[in-house]
């Protein structure tokens, strides 16, 4: 298995970044990543306006992944995901839904323990380790870190975890892969603008599914499919994840568009991942036995 350590970050998904480590279809690489603030948050005595803002959001990376051409889409399955024992959060003015009755910049180092998140003496939080910051260079001009979109990115969606695979399109050859923003648990939506973040390590498998031809990033889980978008709206990224995910389930289905869009609205879900980035993230999720239903088999 190969290891990359998270010395080697970037800040934006970029075409034009040389990859640090080369893998091939099949191959599993273990990969350390800082956390959202690159460490820098160590105490709640810290003031936070003194770290360095222009180091957040690093991503270890990119990986060139041979064989991966434009038009393809790249496959990573997390096999596994560890994270360290202690968590920052932050919140402060303009930030997150309730930045407008903040005055003043405030972190909150959490404790890892015993398969908690120790938020205070009283609450102590179940873990949902999951990745926030996942994806592959853009075709055009470099995406931040900070941002999603439909190379995936910043997308904050809890469903990014061990035991799921992502699908991306790649639109550059080596589909320069790349991975960060940890969180030890993280509600839907990501309120404040920040989860339980940290620093870990996640193993991940990549293969290469040749002329997928996918739009945004899907994901696939024990439970059912998911189509993740972002937009400037929630109503955009929402409308957008649905019908990506019906024009994809028609194309195995002799069911109408009125069918499954009934189907859809029966069983389907519109779920909100995150409302603090500069695009937000919406999924639409189906759940397996749909799936199973409709004989639907993913890239068959």
């Amino acid at each position: 298995m190969k290891t990359l350590p998270a010395q080697d970050v970037i800040y934006a998904f970029s075409n034009k970044h040389e990859p640090i480590l080369r893998a091939a279809a099949g191959d599993t690489v273990k990969i350390d990543t800082f956390d959202c603030f690159k460490n820098q948050i160590q105490s709640s005595d810290q003031e936070v306006a003194t770290i360095d803002w222009d180091q957040v959001n690093p991503a270890t990376g990119p990986i060139f992944i041979e064989g991966a051409e434009i038009g393809d889409v790249l496959k990573v399955v997390i096999k596994d995901l560890e994270i360290g024992d202690q968590g920052v959060m932050v919140t402060g003015p303009k930030l997150g839904v309730m930045g407008h009755r903040m005055t003043a910049m405030e972190s909150k180092i959490i404790p890892i323990q015993n398969g908690k998140a120790v938020f205070s003496e009283r609450l102590q939080l179940p873990l949902n380790p999951m990745i926030g910051v996942i994806g592959v260079a853009p075709e055009g001009e470099p995406v931040s870190c900070g941002t999603p979109g439909s190379h995936g990115g910043n997308m904050d969606t809890k469903l990014i975890t061990k035991g799921a695979t992502l699908y991306f399109p790649v639109a550059v050859d080596g589909a320069l892969f790349a991975l960060g923003d940890f969180h030890a648990a993280m509600g839907d939506g990501e309120i404040s603008v920040s989860g339980i973040e940290v620093p870990g390590s996640a193993t991940v498998q990549f293969d290469v599914i040749k002329g997928g031809r996918l739009k945004h990033p899907l994901l696939e889980n024990e439970e059912g499919l998911a189509f993740l978008v972002s937009a400037m709206t929630l109503d955009e990224a929402v409308s957008t994840a649905v019908e990506e995910m019906i024009d994809l389930l028609l194309t195995q289905s002799d069911l109408s568009v009125s069918e499954m869009t009934m189907l859809m609205s029966a069983a389907g879900e519109a779920q909100i991942s995150q409302v603090v980035d500069p695009l937000v993230t919406a999924r639409f999720f189906v759940p397996r036995h749909v799936l199973d239903g409709l004989n639907f088999h993913l890239f068959s």
